[in-house]
């Protein structure tokens, strides 16, 4: 009779734990800076806020390596919270697969599309 329970256990599922609540903790953190970052920036600047203020935020190398690093963030983060969503609640694995790998596109293409715009400022 195989046993269930000790070492020879199978784990399948959400057992990524500690790596996944840090990596969404540290992400977090990144976008909380930024947010911090960016606001400071728009409330300690003169005059009316348009194009060339937002413009001129981004236009700093430190500013666009910090925002890739937010939109890499960003995604991961969003993955971590996807997955384990589609490991809690959907139970059929052709299904569960079919929407990771959707999620997956997805959240690639939208860093991408941010990558684009970044770098085109």
């Amino acid at each position: 009779m195989p046993t269930n329970y000790g070492s020879k256990r199978t784990v399948v599922g959400a057992h990524y734990g500690l790596r996944d609540w840090l990596s969404q903790r540290a992400t977090a953190a990144l976008m909380a800076l930024f947010t911090i970052i960016v606001l400071a920036q728009l409330l300690l600047s003169q005059g009316p806020i348009g194009y060339d203020l937002w413009a001129g935020i981004f236009a700093h190398q430190w500013m666009k390596v910090l925002t890739f690093a937010v939109i890499v963030g960003l995604a991961w983060h969003a993955w971590v919270g996807v997955r384990d969503i589609f490991m809690d609640y959907i139970k059929p694995v052709g299904v569960r697969l079919v929407l990771q790998v959707l999620a997956i596109v997805w959240l690639v293409g939208c860093a991408g599309w941010g990558m684009q715009i970044l770098w085109r400022l």
